[in-house]
């Protein structure tokens, strides 16, 4: 049951990053520009939506993540891959800490450009722990047929969202890139959970 309250208080924190922030962003486009455009340097409540925005965020997804892997169903390569999926809420985290300059420009300050390497290094790394956590013998077939091609989801819109032909459509890609990648590992840590669930729920009643 705290797996599943981790993860309505997930979804409940992205959200209220997203839209709260963007609300407390006068002219801010949720089309137009990349989520860490909410706490860019310099802009108006910038360091609010970083800290009770981003960083919420991030801590509440890294402590689903420890919670769950205890029963996650992976071993070898896979838990490599299972970890590194702690990428995505060490980003978040580290947006509060390292925010992007205005636009979020490929060249900029040291904090724009840490927030570059760290973001670089958090795609790569989550698309490699998608694949490798789809080598787990222990997920059903379609699960790592599932994984594989949320990878290359990732990775197709990581590429796209760079090109500066598309930039007026940068921050949906990206939307796009998180809602499709964030909510299938989501329904899996649900389903995961339930079955956790059932299992001790199986243990207590043998236990009686």
């Amino acid at each position: 049951m705290r797996a599943r309250w981790l993860i309505i208080a997930v979804i409940v924190s992205y959200f209220i990053m997203l839209i709260g922030g963007g609300a407390l962003k006068p002219g801010y486009s949720h089309v137009g520009q990349f989520i860490s455009e909410l706490n860019a340097t310099g802009t108006p409540n910038a360091q609010l939506i970083g800290w009770l925005g981003f960083m919420p965020f991030g801590v509440l997804s890294a402590l689903l993540i420890i919670s769950l892997s205890g029963i996650a169903p992976v071993a070898g390569a896979s838990r490599v891959g299972y970890w590194l999926l702690l990428m995505e809420p060490v980003a978040y985290i580290g947006s509060a800490f390292a925010p992007c300059d205005i636009g979020c420009p490929v060249e900029g300050s040291a904090s724009q450009m840490i927030h570059n390497s760290l973001a670089a290094v958090t795609y790569i790394f989550t698309a490699v722990g998608l694949v490798l956590l789809a080598s787990s013998a222990k997920l059903p077939g379609h699960v790592r047929v599932l994984l594989v091609g949320l990878a290359v989801v990732w990775l197709t819109l990581f590429t796209i969202m760079l090109d500066s032909s598309l930039e007026p459509w940068r921050g949906l890609l990206q939307r796009l890139a998180e809602w499709i990648v964030y909510g299938a590992l989501l329904i899996l840590a649900w389903k995961l959970s339930a079955d956790d669930s059932k299992l001790n729920d199986e243990a207590a009643m043998k236990a009686l």
